[in-house]
């Protein structure tokens, strides 16, 4: 207390009283000591408070600042060699591509597709379909394979890929069921699903103004053929690194499919380097394609039966040599077998055939065992047992012959299907592996030549050598040829806007 002196009210400066403030427990009574004890302990309760809050932002600031710093990244291009049954080096030059932006989950219907074909054909197509839905802001429901084809495979998607690992390695592109929701399922059973097929070749135009409406109106949504119906060229660089994301990333194979692959290769590897021959010479091809050349009467009457028998196979008047003149053929196991011949490839080379049952069987197989007598198939290097779970089942066997052709040391396809493209197309991007792509138009003028004895044997081998310097597979853009789709270069056959590795860890089975 400050105490007065004089009647002025003024406080007389003195040692008891110093900047006009004068404490002194002389004269203070009780009643004022316990004020300034519970006053001072006030003080002292707000300055822990302040202290112990000041402290606590510093403590909350620090962690945040640490958690900015620690905080873990993936790594944005990882190729991960324990997944990978082979070391498989990718090329570091090539500028980077920047990933499709994530999905924004709003859901305009769900889609649901029918694959056709064979499996790299149904490959593909999944690869479109997902694409599709992902740019329309729809649901799909895991897409249903071909069962009424050729080869009449009952197999599921389940049966072939990895169905788990497909939804949820797209989960940040694409929302993918395995069916529809309890609600919507009536729908399909009433009949009232919308179902057509898609236009071919189309662009992501085609799929805003007509199967995005569709979408909102009916909410479920059934492409009923799903083959080649995305361009190959022409779209929105994120379109084209979502098809390659799904190809090499999403589509898995099962783990006993893969397993059987990488057993496969083993028992080649211990032996040395091995060229998978992708010799596509089975029934359904001829009977297909109309190409007879080499067989006897009694073939061509069963070939052609067999294409008539099938009414989705359109053309049914076929001019055989025509067309293989025009290198519309598959070449035959006799032209194969000189063609390897003639590049130079080494008689003692394992040469892993990746094909189903030759048609002809071991008459047509003769020449090609006597010039390579090192010929492997898949049945000769496993046990009937371990095949069984696959055997019946075109389109795993064909998964199976897929793993041994990427991890080939070359690998040769003597026509220009499904399967030769989707594989030439894996093998650029896992580094350009070698492929050598056949000019079937040039060689079967070459053999026909030499077989009439008007082309010398180093003539022959001289210009198909020459002729096939730049066939192996090298880096280059694709032909584009406007308004003819089917003639340009397949999208998945040269993939190069993806050639650069994807933001996330790939395998190559």
């Amino acid at each position: 207390m400050c105490r007065v002196k004089g009647n002025d009210g003024k406080c007389d400066y003195r040692e008891d009283c110093e900047m006009g403030f004068m404490f002194s427990s002389e004269v203070m009574g009780e009643k004022s000591k316990s004020r300034v004890v519970f006053r001072r302990r006030i003080i002292k309760l707000w300055l822990i408070r302040v202290m112990s809050f000041t402290l606590l932002c510093a403590c909350v600031g620090q962690i945040l600042t640490l958690g900015t710093v620690w905080r873990p990244r993936l790594p944005t291009v990882w190729l991960s060699h324990s997944e990978l049954p082979l070391r498989i080096e990718l090329p570091s030059d090539l500028a980077k591509v920047a990933s499709p932006p994530k999905r924004v989950y709003k859901n305009n219907g769900f889609l649901m597709v029918s694959c056709n074909g064979g499996l790299n054909q149904m490959r593909a197509a999944i690869c479109d379909m997902v694409t599709i839905a992902r740019y329309l802001n729809a649901t799909l429901i895991v897409p249903q394979l071909d069962k009424t084809s050729f080869w009449a495979d009952s197999s599921d998607f389940h049966d072939i890929f990895d169905v788990d690992h497909f939804i949820t390695s797209l989960k940040d592109e694409v929302q993918i069921l395995k069916e529809l929701p309890p609600g919507l399922k009536g729908r399909v059973k009433n009949g009232k699903l919308k179902s057509l097929q898609p236009v071919s070749w189309s662009n992501m135009s085609y799929y805003y103004k007509e199967i995005l409406p569709l979408l909102k109106k009916k909410k479920v949504v059934h492409l009923s053929r799903t083959d080649a119906r995305m361009a190959n060229n022409g779209l929105p660089l994120e379109i084209q690194k979502l098809r390659c994301q799904v190809n090499f990333k999403a589509l898995r194979f099962t783990s006993q499919i893969e397993e059987l692959g990488r057993k496969v290769v083993r028992i080649l590897r211990e032996k040395g380097p091995f060229l998978v021959l992708h010799l596509r010479y089975e029934m359904d091809m001829l009977a297909f394609s109309g190409c007879t050349h080499g067989c006897n009467s009694m073939e061509v009457e069963e070939l052609t039966k067999l294409r008539y028998d099938y009414p989705w196979w359109k053309d049914k008047v076929i001019n055989s040599k025509m067309k293989r003149l025009s290198g519309l053929c598959p070449l035959t196991p006799e032209e194969t077998a000189l063609v390897l011949k003639a590049l130079g490839i080494d008689r003692n080379v394992q040469i892993y055939i990746a094909a189903g049952k030759i048609y002809g069987g071991k008459r047509r197989m003769q020449s090609l065992v006597e010039a390579f007598p090192n010929l492997v198939t898949k049945d000769t290097l496993l046990e009937p047992s371990e095949l069984s779970f696959i055997k019946n089942h075109s389109s795993q066997m064909a998964a199976l012959d897929y793993l041994v052709s990427l991890e080939s040391d070359i690998f040769v396809p003597t026509y220009d299907g499904n399967m030769a493209k989707v594989v030439e197309g894996h093998r650029r991007f896992l580094g350009h592996k070698d492929t050598i792509l056949l000019d079937r138009k040039l060689l079967v003028g070459l053999i026909d030549r030499y077989n009439n004895q008007s082309l010398s044997w180093d003539d022959l081998s001289l210009d198909v050598k020459k002729s096939h310097e730049n066939r192996m597979g090298s880096p280059t853009k694709r032909v584009i040829i406007p308004d003819k789709p089917k003639e340009e270069d397949y999208f998945y056959a040269n993939p190069y806007e993806c050639l650069e590795p994807l933001d996330e860890p790939l395998r190559s089975t």
